[in-house]
């Protein structure tokens, strides 16, 4: 098969929750450890970190991974789900910076793991999980930041030891599979949490506190809560970048930084992220001031990360951001409160998914925006007709569109020069956005 016909495979033989939701989810690491032990535990042979959390965690991993690139580390990073190409879910950053995995990497170990493929019918994400695993240790890297796909406790990605884990916060998504309370979420999530391997946990809330306490507790790893290690002060906002003093608590030191992933929930991400580079910096690696200012800068860049608070257009303003559950709307709303103008109008262009809780998200959307429905191309989607109905009984107004490049055309016809147009909800939604027709930034 060549590299195309590689990957018609995987997406037609192979269960993907993309595509079909819970029921490629496999409640269990069986598939994952069978896959590894064919191709002789790679997860074993470098060192890593590892990611887990209901929003943030994908900044948060690019951010860290630009910062120990920039610090001559040949670096890997895993993330999901991928926007356009499948390559983007695996990458290794050396000095020349981020490239994908190769198509005849792909192609190799789709033939290598054929027969015990075959045999055990993993999941897509699964048999993804092994193939970066093979591809990180065939590659030698220095260390990998790998950030899990769902929950934690069973997520496939839970196979490595690492040198430290990281939670970046707790909310309501995945409730099927997760559970329906902050507690249950964050007991799954906690399950990263290995024996005497430090963890980082970014934003804790009264209800998730002491199930992170507890779970730490139980296997003797020392936890680090970002929030009350670092103190954010002088944030301001620009379309490019956002900027914010950082001062750490235990050593009264305060640093500028400005970062090129300019969501105003990114200072959020970036005690986190600080955070963990000092534990890093402790187990033997150093990223110098200059190293790290230049990666939290220019971490788009260097990643080629995309679809967090991704201003695109001015005149009108569009951005696309990927915020799909009722914590990242929140952000949103908080953020175009910020960088909306007296007289400007705020314009939504969103789809879902049907196995997450829309009603959550339609009670918080302002009542005096328009709105624009629209769906992906995956049996996931909640139809257009579907949302634009469920909108109603909210009292949020608008139209629904099949496409969302058609959407996205609509709204700037309605918008005037000084609107916003926000692009949210589904990832698979902004995937199917053609950027150039509408990119002018």
């Amino acid at each position: 098969m060549n590299y195309q016909q590689t990957i018609d495979y995987l997406f037609a033989q192979l269960p993907m929750y993309s595509r079909i939701g819970a029921a490629a989810y496999k409640e269990d690491l069986h598939n994952t450890i069978a896959l590894c032990n064919v191709i002789d535990n790679p997860q074993t042979k470098f060192k890593s970190i590892h990611i887990a959390g209901t929003n943030g965690k994908g900044s948060t991993s690019h951010m860290l991974a630009a910062m120990l690139q920039q610090a001559g580390y040949k670096t890997g990073l895993y993330t999901s789900p991928h926007l356009k190409d499948f390559r983007e879910r695996i990458k290794i950053g050396d000095p020349d910076g981020y490239r994908e995995i190769s198509e005849d990497f792909v192609v190799d170990f789709v033939e290598r793991t054929k027969t015990v493929s075959e045999e055990i019918k993993p999941s897509f994400f699964e048999l993804t999980v092994a193939m970066a695993f093979d591809y990180f240790e065939k590659e030698k890297v220095d260390i990998a930041v790998i950030e899990t796909g769902l929950g934690g406790r069973l997520d496939s990605t839970n196979i490595i030891t690492p040198l430290l884990s990281i939670i970046t916060n707790i909310g309501y998504d995945h409730m099927d599979i997760l559970g329906d309370t902050l507690e249950k979420i964050a007991a799954e999530k906690a399950g990263i949490i290995k024996p005497g391997i430090p963890v980082v946990i970014g934003e804790y809330l009264p209800e998730t506190k002491n199930i992170f306490i507890g779970k730490a507790t139980e296997n003797a790893a020392p936890i680090y809560f970002a929030q009350d290690e670092y103190l954010l002060s002088n944030i301001n906002y620009s379309m490019q970048l956002l900027s914010c003093d950082v001062t750490s608590t235990g050593h009264n030191i305060t640093e500028f930084f400005e970062l090129d992933l300019n969501g105003l929930y990114q200072t959020k991400n970036i005690r986190t992220v600080l955070c963990a580079e000092g534990i890093l910096a402790e187990q033997g690696f150093h990223i110098k001031n200059a190293a790290e200012k230049y990666a939290l800068k220019h971490t788009k860049a260097l990643t080629g990360l995309y679809g967090r608070w991704d201003v695109i257009s001015d005149n009108p303003t569009i951005i696309l951001d990927v915020a799909h559950n009722e914590d990242g709307i929140k952000q949103l709303l908080q953020q175009s409160s910020v960088v909306r103008g007296p007289s400007s109008a705020l314009h939504f262009v969103i789809g879902v998914v049907k196995d997450k809780d829309v009603s959550k998200v339609l009670s918080i959307l302002p009542n005096d925006a328009r709105y624009y429905f629209s769906n992906a191309h995956i049996e996931r989607a909640l139809p257009h007709k579907d949302l634009l109905e469920k909108a109603i009984a909210f009292e949020l107004k608008g139209e629904s569109f099949d496409d969302v490049n058609d959407a996205i055309k609509a709204a700037k016809l309605n918008a005037a020069s000084n609107d916003i147009i926000m692009v949210c909800g589904s990832v698979f939604l902004i995937a199917e956005v053609e950027t150039g027709l509408f990119r002018t930034i």
